[in-house]
C-alpha cells in the first residue's frame, strides 16, 4: 500500500500562502480588497462553471467569467474583468479559497502583473471567505433552484441575469438594506454618512 500524500498549494516563488483579510469583511473603500470564488451549476451539456471577483466594500460583483472547464483561465478571466472595469487602489488584497486555480503560476503572474497582493482562506476553512460562499448561496436559492438546463448557454443566459440583477437591486443587511449599486453611489455622493 503506498502512502497518500497532501499536497500544499503555495504561491509564486514556494511562499506558503499569506492570509490578509482573515475574517474583516467591512473595509473602505471600494476596490481596496476583493474576494474571489468559484462554483459549478448543472446542465443536461455538463457542468457549467462560474468564477466572481467581489469587492468586500460594496459587496457589488465586479468580475465574472463562465466556462465549461474550472481552470485557472477561468479564474483569470474574471479578474480580467474586474481590473478593466474598477478603479483599483493601490495595494489592492485579493482574496481567495485555497484551489489550485488561485495557486497557479498563471494567477499569480496576474495578480503580480497588476501589483494585486494574494491572500488565501487557511485550510479547509471557508470562513475564511464567507462572502463569497455566501453570494453563491444567494444564486444557487434565488436562481438556480429547481431550474434544469439544457445546455450552457440556458444556464449563462440565467446567471447573468441574475448578477446583473444581483448589482442593481439586491438589497444587504450588511449595507444598510442598500443594494451594491446604491451603497456605492451613497459612498460617493456622502462617504462620512456612511461611515457612521
Amino acid at each position: 500500500m503506498q502512502k497518500l500524500t497532501r499536497r500544499r498549494y503555495t504561491l509564486e516563488y514556494k511562499q506558503e500562502a499569506v492570509r490578509l483579510v482573515g475574517r474583516n469583511f467591512t473595509v473602505a473603500p471600494a476596490n481596496t480588497v476583493w474576494v474571489g470564488e468559484m462554483t459549478y451549476i448543472p446542465t443536461r451539456e455538463g457542468w457549467l462553471y462560474l468564477a466572481v471577483v467581489l469587492d468586500l466594500f460594496s459587496r457589488r460583483i465586479v468580475g465574472w467569467a463562465m466556462g465549461a472547464t474550472i481552470d485557472s483561465a477561468l479564474a483569470c478571466g474574471a479578474l480580467d474583468m474586474a481590473w478593466h472595469s474598477r478603479s483599483a487602489a493601490a495595494g489592492l488584497i485579493f482574496h481567495s479559497d485555497r484551489g489550485s486555480q488561485y495557486a497557479s503560476r498563471c494567477y499569480t503572474d496576474l495578480l503580480a502583473g497588476h501589483s494585486i497582493k494574494a491572500s488565501m482562506s487557511r485550510k479547509g476553512n471557508c470562513w475564511d471567505n464567507a462572502c463569497s460562499e455566501t453570494l453563491f448561496g444567494s444564486l444557487k436559492v434565488e436562481r438556480l433552484h429547481g431550474m434544469e438546463f439544457n445546455n450552457h448557454r440556458e444556464a449563462k443566459d440565467a446567471t447573468l441575469e441574475w448578477l446583473l440583477r444581483y448589482n442593481r437591486s439586491r438589497m444587504h443587511s450588511t449595507l444598510r438594506y442598500f443594494s451594491p449599486a446604491q451603497f456605492q453611489q451613497q459612498a460617493l455622493a456622502s462617504p462620512i454618512a456612511l461611515a457612521a
